[in-house]
């Protein structure tokens, strides 16, 4: 008897499913709707009525939180869910929202009694703690709306069209259903670490939440150290059979995943990579360019996006696999913070995702290799003729991102051929510069070099002497084992 090619299928669709839920760590929820949210003008709007129409709990969770007027708008909704009963709980990362406790911007709504926690703040006893960031970005209402997405709460994402500044190019999705409890489940995780876990009543019983639709998904938590997002992400590159197309924020790869990325296009899987053309952090560009040779070399298309800022981190294959979140692909995202992703198993939901990546290639300029002198440059776009514009970091990082653009494109419209044959050397030449300016430093102020590190060393010191006696007294504390 043949059998049926239904029959034939089902063994490898469950070994797949492990094989995803196993790397991930995150297992495949259904009964879920997904809608695709693009940029703050589709986003913020979304999160507010979400907000507004609270009954029950609130659950928002950013990395970036700033006091101007969108970041006043979304406490003020919040504020007004708190005077109203609804249980609000509010998670930020210190190290991106600094000075939020101190310069009362939270007060109003501590007094009307929410909560609201710090991620990691400065400890004197772990000198390089702050490495880890809570760097997700999420909203939870009442256990029946979630957001996930990169957009953080900034007037950056809006732009300013007065004043000719661009929104900010981001990506982000609503869920309702039964996948709504796992991004509770990914907030809860973060507000245990901050010294306080959320009560059993507080969350959501996922078997409590109706289905929503038939779209299948993994909510991604990852943690430090866990690398989740990486493994799933080379897991998808080594069975991506047509295509996969990626947009990154700040892409610094790590040498396993440019591997996994060139070994697919090698493959003849159509690999696609969009990342800023203009960072709000200058030396990622830099950083990112280096990166481009051998995945340019290997047949991967690198496209650089013409705006002020590409702010997205999403992920498409096949038509099949999609993935929003707060991921960047570089190791600081992979295995240092605390970062959330929702990777969709959904045919309907990942064709929504490539129109929208053929709509933002439309803004954007390829790199190309070029074979006889083996440089790189971009290749003229027949559909966006514009000019990048830069990405608003304040007036150091404005200054910065002109200086990169200078050494490579003066003059130059982002059409036309642009040189980027240096790039290495470059960065080079600026590290040299810099070891050049501190030996000099030594040798003509010893002082300068040796007193600070000497208060590190002895920061250190105390901060592994904190850590020695706690160790001791917990251990004299503990009960001992004679068995």
């Amino acid at each position: 008897m043949i059998e049926q090619p239904a029959t034939r299928t089902a063994p490898l669709r469950l070994l797949a499913d492990q094989a995803f839920s196993r790397t991930a760590g995150a297992p495949l929820v259904g009964g879920n709707a997904v809608r695709l949210l693009k940029d703050a003008a589709e986003n913020f709007p979304a999160w507010l009525d979400a907000i507004r129409g609270a009954e029950r709990s609130i659950f928002f969770e950013s990395y970036i939180i700033r006091e101007d007027a969108t970041g006043r708008e979304f406490r003020d909704a919040l504020l007004a869910r708190a005077r109203a009963g609804v249980r609000v709980r509010v998670l930020h990362d210190w190290l991106g929202s600094p000075g939020k406790v101190l310069s009362g911007f939270w007060r109003p709504l501590l007094a009307a009694g929410a909560s609201v926690r710090v991620f990691n703040p400065p400890r004197f006893d772990s000198p390089l703690g702050w490495l880890s960031r809570d760097h997700r970005k999420s909203i939870c209402v009442d256990g029946r709306v979630a957001f996930v997405s990169g957009l953080c709460v900034a007037d950056a994402w809006l732009g300013d069209p007065a004043s000719g500044k661009e929104a900010w190019r981001d990506t982000g999705i609503e869920i309702r259903g039964p996948g709504v409890a796992d991004v509770e489940r990914a907030f809860a995780q973060v507000w245990a670490a901050t010294g306080v876990q959320l009560g059993n009543d507080e969350l959501t019983d996922p078997a409590a939440i109706p289905p929503a639709g038939d779209v299948l998904l993994r909510v991604v938590a990852s943690a430090p150290a866990t690398a989740g997002l990486m493994r799933l992400d080379q897991l998808i590159a080594s069975i991506a059979r047509v295509r996969l197309w990626l947009t990154d924020a700040y892409f610094v790869p790590v040498a396993a995943y440019v591997q996994a990325l060139c070994a697919a296009s090698k493959d003849g899987v159509d690999v696609r990579l969009l990342v800023p053309g203009a960072s709000d952090i200058p030396v990622v560009s830099l950083v990112s360019r280096m990166s481009y040779r051998p995945l340019l070399e290997a047949g991967v298309r690198v496209f650089e996006w013409n705006g002020t800022m590409l702010h997205a981190k999403t992920a498409v294959a096949d038509g099949r696999w999609a993935r929003v979140g707060s991921t960047n692909l570089n190791l600081a995202s992979f295995i240092g913070n605390y970062e959330l992703d929702v990777a969709v198993e959904d045919a309907g939901f990942a064709i929504a995702m490539e129109r929208q990546y053929r709509d933002d290639l439309r803004h954007a300029t390829e790199i190309v290799l070029q074979r006889r002198r083996r440089s790189l440059r971009p290749v003229p776009n027949q559909v966006d003729k514009t000019r990048p514009r830069r990405a608003p970091s304040g007036s150091a990082g404005r200054v910065a991102a002109g200086a990169v653009r200078l050494g490579s494109a003066v003059g130059t419209a982002i059409t036309r051929p642009r040189e980027l044959l240096h790039q290495d050397g470059r960065i080079m030449g600026g590290a040299a510069a810099v070891l050049v300016v501190l030996a000099a430093a030594g040798i003509a102020w010893p002082k300068s070099i040796a007193w600070p590190l000497a208060a590190i060393a002895l920061w250190f010191a105390f901060a592994f002497s904190i850590r020695a006696w706690r160790g001791r007294r917990d251990a004299r504390r503990s009960p001992r084992n004679d068995s």
